[in-house]
């Protein structure tokens, strides 16, 4: 379902985009240049009518597929890695175990804090 929707909006976003760009804006656009273009096979007022409705549709169906898609995405377990899974899937990690008897635990590392050694400025001796 995800594939089609996609494709469908890929589809639909390059008609959108060809609409648009035969459109005739401020400047003229592509639909008023000669030799060719809708508005020669349309006419010239019939041809912005058309032209300007497919854009409305265009768009609202282009938005309308990014809705579906963000929902249907939304709803597909992509949050987990292959790994995360596998963890999920793995026993519990067992407690530790205790010390043999007979043995002690090995003494704690004192911990103790030294001054830093003094230090002049380069260039001058005490």
């Amino acid at each position: 379902m995800f594939g089609f929707l996609l494709v469908l909006m890929i589809l639909d976003g390059l008609l959108l985009s060809v609409v648009v760009l035969l459109q005739a804006g401020q400047g003229g656009g592509l639909a008023s240049l000669g030799g060719g273009g809708a508005s020669q096979v349309l006419g010239g007022r019939h041809a912005t009518t058309l032209l300007t409705r497919m854009t409305w549709w265009t768009g609202g169906i282009f938005m309308a597929l990014a809705l579906l898609l963000s929902l249907t995405f939304s709803r597909r377990d992509t949050g987990s890695t292959d790994l995360q899974k596998q963890l999920r899937q793995a026993p519990a990690a067992e407690a530790p175990v205790a010390p043999i008897q007979g043995t002690t635990a090995p003494a704690p590392i004192p911990t103790t804090t030294t001054p830093p050694p003094a230090t002049t400025p380069a260039g001058k001796q005490p």
